[in-house]
């Protein structure tokens, strides 16, 4: 389990007054632990009384400094289960969602248990073919997902800046907003900060094509999405961790669908990327590799292992600047 600056953890005492809050002074806890795998919340599976088995995640504490969009996020992530829910995408069902932040400082939720197993697990052990339907699941439920349109571009965060009405200058804000926060963190990268804007930049015009702002839920690597076998074979049984969701462009979430490869076929669906798309993907990717290489920075994170994942990242960051 990777520790991290930003989980806030409970005790038994603390956990038993947020189950009295959502369920009842009655509500009793028969069993609870730790889950392992995130590196943002804490997060427990939590069983009560009559074997009712839950999740809980709490938040990171508001005064913590993150990163620019990192507010408010288990809200972020509430809402996206509603909206995905509503139009048939399996996630956990929002059981409670606590935002009071007056028996613990901070925002928790109590969610359904996802049955299954995370894809990443399995990923070298299932027959290719398995895998191949898998993903082609996968792509027909986040096709589902981009039909919710919001009501602008961005992230739907409390005053963001990014919450625009297009996506070039919601994007264009996205990015300034990381950027700065490499500057601030004083996280190096393969080129300055202000040389990797003006080179995301050159392409803003490609942006202007995207007239739409669909729900894009942008951290749908393989560890987010839960499957299990069925009576005709195996299936996708959940997509998690929607916190990272904002309104945009739906080819944005090919890169973390395809986090550090380059796309299946079954992801595109048969859909030949043009030109422009191209350019696109190549913004997002350059997006989110610059998001993972400096959040280690708001985590604490400083062993060998993160330097090392660091500088292999950087090179990768080196790469994507070079298609721009």
């Amino acid at each position: 389990m990777r520790d991290s600056l930003t989980k806030r953890r409970v005790s038994e005492e603390e956990l038993a007054r947020l189950v009295a809050r959502a369920f009842g002074a009655d509500a009793g806890v028969t069993g609870w632990r730790e889950l392992d795998g995130g590196t943002y919340n804490a997060v427990y599976a939590v069983t009560l009384d009559g074997g009712r088995e839950l999740v809980l995640k709490v938040a990171p504490p508001p005064h913590l400094k993150l990163l620019t969009h990192e507010v408010d996020l288990m809200r972020t992530e509430v809402d996206f289960y509603q909206r995905a829910a509503a139009v048939g995408v399996p996630v956990p069902e929002v059981v409670y969602p606590g935002f009071e932040r007056d028996l613990l400082g901070t925002d928790f939720a109590f969610l359904t248990l996802v049955p299954g197993t995370d894809l990443h697990s399995l990923v070298d052990s299932l027959p290719p073919a398995e895998i191949a339907a898998l993903r082609g699941q996968v792509a027909g439920l986040t096709a589902r997902l981009h039909t919710i349109t919001g009501s602008r571009y961005g992230y739907p965060l409390r005053d963001s800046r990014s919450w625009q009405p297009t996506w070039r200058g919601a994007f264009g804000a996205m990015v300034d907003d990381l950027l700065a926060d490499a500057a601030r963190l004083d996280k190096p990268l393969p080129a300055p900060p202000e040389r990797i804007g003006t080179l995301m930049r050159r392409h803003a015009d490609s942006l202007d094509e995207v007239t739409r702002p669909a729900l894009v839920h942008f951290d749908l690597w393989d560890g987010n999405v839960f499957v299990a076998q069925g009576p005709n074979g195996w299936e996708v049984t959940g997509f998690i961790d929607g916190e990272r969701a904002f309104y945009g462009d739906p080819l944005a979430e090919l890169v973390s669908l395809a986090l550090l490869r380059e796309p299946e076929p079954e992801l595109l669906a048969g859909r030949q990327l043009g030109a422009s798309e191209l350019r696109r993907l190549n913004l997002y990717r350059t997006y989110l590799y610059v998001i993972m290489a400096i959040e280690g920075a708001t985590r604490g994170w400083y062993d060998e292992e993160r330097v090392r994942f660091e500088s292999w990242l950087a090179e990768r960051i080196d790469a994507q600047l070079a298609l721009l």
